[in-house]
């Protein structure tokens, strides 16, 4: 079944999570303790995020430096078929333009559907560190729109360079991102909301958000998008709130604004230890409005954040 099936299928609002694959060597032990601690939840499925190969230099102590390519987190394809495997879960690759050409995304494509693996979540993704603006891969897309257009060709049965697949497989289906407090490159509110209608119309089944800790903002931004023409489900995502040092990190990094009332309540705790419980109170009242308002589904960012989700899954579920 496809997300969109599995989440209109249940009959309260569903349960899915994010996970990250393990670092290079690092084995695959700690992605199944994560399910392990999840899984009574009946997560509906599992997204599998992908990243992109980074640039690092290597000092050769001659006061020179040799740049290589590395990837700290390959695997997506092999954990997304090895948690299918394992647990019998729908998981979704994320697929990106960020770091990946053409070619390269064709062969993803590939593996995929050998695998039988058919739902995917699709972004354009990070630029590089080392870049100010982002950079495709080679000939690799701008836009997560382009992206949708080659796996469209390739339901279709025509591969990049335009020759015809002699067997076709089980067509992918696939979501997109959304921001309710917009992406931080769109130039404001209305843009963000066309080009998410355009993904929509280009065929994504549904849109799951950048974290949010502010459901006003959400439900706001919904209202919008439904008077913009979108129709497809809009699924929340959310992360607890868990340490005193994410009042700085959370607005740098995701480009979100923290509840004053949220803050307030973490300024007064003397250690991690407080700031955590003061999140996971903050998250189960929220995902209780949200469930409340009937949102399909709700899903989880789980990197260091299991503890939490589980507390919270506790409570909601």
């Amino acid at each position: 079944m496809k997300v969109t099936e599995l989440i209109h299928s249940n009959e309260k609002t569903a349960f899915s999570f994010e996970i990250l694959p393990p670092l290079k060597g690092t084995g695959i032990e700690k992605v199944y303790q994560t399910i392990d601690a999840l899984r009574e939840f009946d997560p509906k499925y599992i997204n599998i995020t992908t990243h992109r190969s980074e640039y690092v230099y290597k000092d050769l102590g001659n006061g020179l430096f040799q740049r290589n390519r590395l990837r700290r987190r390959p695997g997506t394809v092999a954990v997304a078929a090895a948690i299918q495997n394992k647990y019998d879960i729908t998981t979704v690759p994320h697929i990106l333009c960020s770091g990946f050409t053409r070619e390269e995304t064709e062969y993803v494509l590939l593996d995929l559907q050998f695998l039988g693996i058919t739902d995917l979540l699709v972004l354009r993704g990070d630029k590089a560190k080392h870049e100010t603006v982002f950079t495709p891969e080679g000939d690799g897309y701008h836009h997560a729109i382009e992206l949708q257009e080659q796996i469209n060709r390739f339901n279709k049965g025509i591969f990049v360079d335009g020759s015809e697949m002699k067997v076709t497989g089980t067509p992918f289906s696939y979501g997109v991102a959304c921001y309710p407090e917009k992406h931080e490159e769109a130039p404001n509110m209305e843009t963000d909301l066309y080009w998410l209608k355009r993904k929509m119309e280009a065929g994504a089944e549904y849109a799951v958000t950048q974290l949010f800790y502010d459901n006003r903002k959400f439900f706001d931004f919904v209202k919008r998008a439904r008077e913009a023409g979108i129709t497809f489900p809009i699924i929340p995502g959310i992360k607890p709130f868990k340490k005193l040092s994410q009042l700085s990190m959370i607005p740098k990094t995701f480009k979100v604004d923290l509840p004053e009332e949220l803050t307030r309540e973490a300024l007064k705790c003397k250690d991690d230890d407080e700031a955590r419980q003061v999140g996971i109170e903050w998250c189960v009242q929220q995902c209780k409005e949200l469930m409340a308002h009937g949102v399909p589904s709700i899903h989880f960012y789980s990197v260091g954040a299991v503890d939490s989700i589980r507390e919270v899954a506790q409570r909601i579920y």
